[in-house]
């Protein structure tokens, strides 16, 4: 038999939600050099967030290999010589991101005294549209040595920002949204309209009761059309993002019920579509997997074009509506010229959206050592910031672990896995019953 052409890659993504494991782990085989057979590992970052197993079965992303770690014993692994990573994919916030940079970095110039300068090609950026905290995620994410951005609008963008506070841009490279694909459109019958909720868009119960009473009414007036509510968590789970006033606990108060036609579904976003005639959020990414496959998508006014929302990144797209032009029959008309900077790759483009990656990620691991990482953030250039930051993650201002720093080397015990539950029960009721009652008294 021919022997094999292909080249062995080792890559680890680091993630501390579901939607960011799912951009880290698709985006490090997205970006693995054409001629490698990946291996990939996944770490899991212990938190609020960490992915529910129905969460990682749902997202449908595989491993060779998947555990939950602390920050500390992440990092020390990292430091060991034989986790010989060839690319390591930080799919975190901002925050996390300068955190592990700095943590890398103190651990790997520790092992570099010992005359081992090796250390993978260290790949970040963000798991979809950036309509929020730009220049501060941005630059708590300099120092890789590839911040992808996932757009043409977005590499401009970034490197604007990195220009002008005088930190290097060279890092930022445009690719695409990893989980772009499907099938083509085609009409379905029953007409199919699917509502792509977010668990913070918007906040107040007020204004998601709103939205849930406009999708019911929507269903009644067209009872020949399948109407589907798509939840991305079930209640006392949590994604990316903080979910208060989950759609299912709104959805038992609707006068009379939901109608016949009205669903709530869960699953992968991409089967969801597979049936879709009509996508309408209020500014979910899930309007760039829908542009991708020309799939009519509606962005919503309803409740004003706001940068709070998220929606006013569409400005331009031809896809902002309201909820009674859509009861009256409106389809919208994405332009093309939007489209085409958004990454989406409507036109076939998008096979070759991460070449550029992979061609700086083969570059870098054939030309020998590494330099150090060098975020732009360091304790003489944000002396009164990147100290919290860094604490956060049980860091010292130089990288390295803080006395006491919580730690994994062993699965925990019986009595140590019924306290995490508990407390993390205790976290998600706080957030989504007490919380927003605090709240209330306070407007009283």
């Amino acid at each position: 038999m021919p022997a094999s052409t292909t080249k062995p890659l080792r890559a680890a993504v680091l993630a501390d939600s579901d939607t960011r494991w799912k951009w880290g782990a698709l985006t490090a085989n997205r970006i693995a050099p054409a001629d490698s057979d990946i291996r990939l590992d996944g770490y899991l970052l212990r938190g609020r967030a960490t992915p529910t197993a129905r969460q990682l079965e749902e997202v449908g992303v595989r491993a060779d290999s998947l555990r939950e770690v602390t920050a500390a014993e992440f990092l020390r692994e990292m430091a060991r010589e034989d986790a010989a990573y060839d690319v390591l994919v930080l799919s975190l916030v901002g925050g996390g991101v300068q955190a592990m940079l700095h943590g890398l970095s103190h651990q790997w110039r520790e092992r570099a005294a010992t005359g081992s300068t090796r250390r993978p090609v260290v790949v970040t950026g963000y798991v979809g549209v950036v309509y929020e905290k730009l220049a501060d995620g941005l630059l708590l994410r300099h120092g890789a040595d590839l911040v992808l951005a996932n757009s043409r609008q977005d590499a401009e963008r970034f490197r604007a920002v990195y220009e002008g506070v005088g930190a290097d841009a060279s890092s930022v490279t445009e690719v695409a949204l990893p989980f772009l694909g499907g099938a083509p459109y085609e009409k379905h019958d029953p007409y199919t309209v699917v509502f792509a909720a977010q668990p913070s868009v918007p906040e107040s119960r007020k204004d998601r009761t709103y939205l849930l009473n406009r999708l019911v009414r929507h269903a009644r007036l067209h009872p020949d059309r399948e109407v589907l509510l798509k939840l991305r968590s079930k209640p006392g789970e949590h994604t990316t993002h903080i979910e208060e006033q989950p759609y299912q606990r709104l959805a038992e108060r609707v006068p009379g019920g939901l109608p016949a036609n009205l669903r709530l579904v869960y699953g992968h976003m991409g089967e969801v579509l597979d049936r879709t005639d009509l996508l309408v959020t209020v500014s979910s990414t899930a309007a760039l997997e829908s542009l991708h496959r020309r799939i009519p998508t509606v962005v919503l006014t309803d409740l004003g074009v706001r940068e709070s929302l998220g929606n006013h990144h569409f400005v331009g797209s031809g896809c902002l509506a309201s909820w009674d032009q859509l009861d009256d029959g409106h389809v919208p008309s994405p332009d093309e010229r939007w489209v085409a900077r958004q990454g989406v790759g409507a036109d076939g483009s998008y096979e070759n959206a991460f070449d550029a990656a992979r061609e700086r990620i083969a570059g870098l691991l054939a030309g020998g050592p590494l330099p150090a990482l060098a975020p732009y953030y360091t304790p003489v250039t944000a002396p009164g910031y990147l100290p919290g930051i860094l604490a956060r993650h049980h860091l010292a201002p130089d990288g390295s672990p803080l006395p006491g720093a919580p730690d994994a080397d062993r699965e925990p015990g019986p009595v140590r896995q019924i306290v995490r539950r508990a407390a993390r029960g205790a976290y998600r009721h706080g957030v989504q019953r007490v919380a927003p009652v605090i709240r209330r008294m306070g407007e009283l």
